[in-house]
């Protein structure tokens, strides 16, 4: 909806959203897969495709959903494949050249909803406790008893992801009202990654990780410093604060 108040045409938002959760996908399973190499797949490489055992990790589900989005984007914008891809579109319904948004403006409407998202999927990682998190005594210390829980036996440990979903959760409250204020395009979404990737390295510290890269820090954190460096540059370098534009009258409209 609000990509059709920003009038964009909906066929187009929607196969963005394709190339992006099949993007997600992938981009989840490599980084949970390079993560774990050493653990669970090197003695055994067939188990990289046993998707259904679970295994996936929310940095790659984020990069690659980006980047399959951008790359359906690129695609649809370069001049040495509008023969050929203007032709699958036009065969596949969808308009020859048609006004596309840019990849920063897209990014910045889906922000929120991949945050809600991601609050959402916290939900599951609370009920099946397959999260470990460091012992703690505090009366909110979260048992496991389901005998197919991973966390059985544990002691009373901090509910980690339990405090992600609520961090996730207020930090969507904090950024919905700025989402038409920040310029260029783009900027709402590396605010969002900026902010978000900061909440994850400080409560990733209570989380039990087998894996350490540098010093303590684990691959959720590595990445989580490199998001905070890169949107910490371009929001003191190309972001600024504008007054809310007024809704445009036109709206996408759906092509036959």
């Amino acid at each position: 909806r609000w990509a059709s108040r920003e009038g964009m045409v909906a066929d187009t938002v929607y196969s963005v959203a394709v190339w992006s959760i099949i993007g997600g996908i992938i981009g989840a399973r490599v980084i949970h897969i390079i993560d774990f190499w050493g653990e669970f797949y090197a003695a055994d490489p067939i188990r990289v495709i046993y998707v259904w055992q679970g295994g996936i990790a929310i940095y790659g589900a984020i990069l690659g959903g980006f980047a399959g989005g951008s790359l359906y984007l690129l695609i649809r914008n370069a001049d040495r494949f509008l023969t050929l891809w203007g032709r699958f579109f036009r065969f596949m319904g969808e308009p020859h050249k048609a006004t596309l948004p840019g990849i920063g403006h897209l990014a910045d409407i889906t922000a929120p909803a991949v945050l809600l998202a991601m609050a959402i999927g916290r939900i599951g990682d609370v009920i099946n406790g397959e999260h470990f998190a460091n012992p703690t005594s505090l009366p909110w210390g979260v048992v496991y008893t389901h005998f197919n829980s991973p966390g059985l036996l544990r002691p009373a440990s901090h509910p980690a992801v339990a405090y992600e979903l609520l961090f996730d959760l207020i930090l969507l409250a904090i950024l919905w009202p700025l989402r038409h204020r920040l310029r260029p395009r783009g900027m709402f979404f590396v605010l969002y990654g900026g902010l978000y990737s900061t909440g994850r390295f400080f409560i990733s510290f209570m989380r039990v990780e087998s894996n350490v890269y540098f010093a303590v820090l684990n691959q959720a954190q590595v990445l989580a410093l490199i998001v905070i460096l890169v949107a910490l540059g371009l929001l003191v370098y190309k972001a600024r604060f504008v007054r809310p534009e007024p809704r445009q009258a036109s709206r996408g409209q759906r092509t036959p």
